[in-house]
């Protein structure tokens, strides 16, 4: 029996999603019974093949976010926003109300921030953009998992619905935040 292929992504956020991914824990020996993963941090594959299932956190916040969702977007038969971050921009968004250069001088120019106070300027960085966009603002969402990170118990729950052909529904208590 073929197995269902997984990958992930990670964009503009603090990795926490894939940490409760992890948080599966021992559930991820079942899992590799039933998947097989292509891009992860488990799997330490850069660039994503053909997939059944992807899973995406983080918000888009420069050009390379963008190619990189796109491309992900294109190898993904279904496509999983997972998180606040690539819901709706989460942390990273919250400098959505602030212009972009006096970000960028509040980091690198002002106490705290780098000796010299300059602001980064290599051809090598991606150009940021002005908002923190959501990931369904630049591709097609199937699902949406909600938190900051969703619990691991949440993760499962949801894998184990769309590896069983059901329709992911998640209990109140996966989806209740104090």
């Amino acid at each position: 029996m073929k197995k269902i292929r997984i990958a992930t992504c990670s964009l503009a956020g603090c990795f926490g999603c894939h940490m409760s991914f992890l948080d599966i824990d021992e559930r991820l020996f079942g899992l590799i019974e039933l998947v097989e993963f292509d891009r992860t941090p488990l799997t330490d594959i850069k660039h994503c093949g053909p997939c059944d299932i992807g899973l995406v956190e983080g918000g888009v916040c420069n050009a390379e976010n963008v190619h990189v969702l796109k491309e992900f977007r294109k190898n993904c038969k279904v496509l999983v926003a997972i998180g606040a971050c690539a819901i709706n921009g989460g942390v990273p968004a919250m400098r959505n109300n602030i212009d972009l250069w006096d970000c960028f001088q509040e980091v690198y120019c002002y106490e705290g921030g780098l000796e010299c106070g300059q602001i980064p300027n290599d051809p090598e960085l991606p150009l940021p953009f002005d908002k923190v966009h959501p990931v369904y603002e630049v591709v097609k969402v199937d699902y949406f998992l909600p938190g900051c990170p969703p619990s691991g118990d949440a993760i499962w729950k949801f894998l184990t619905d769309l590896l069983n052909g059901r329709e992911p529904k998640l209990d109140y208590e996966q989806l209740h935040f104090d």
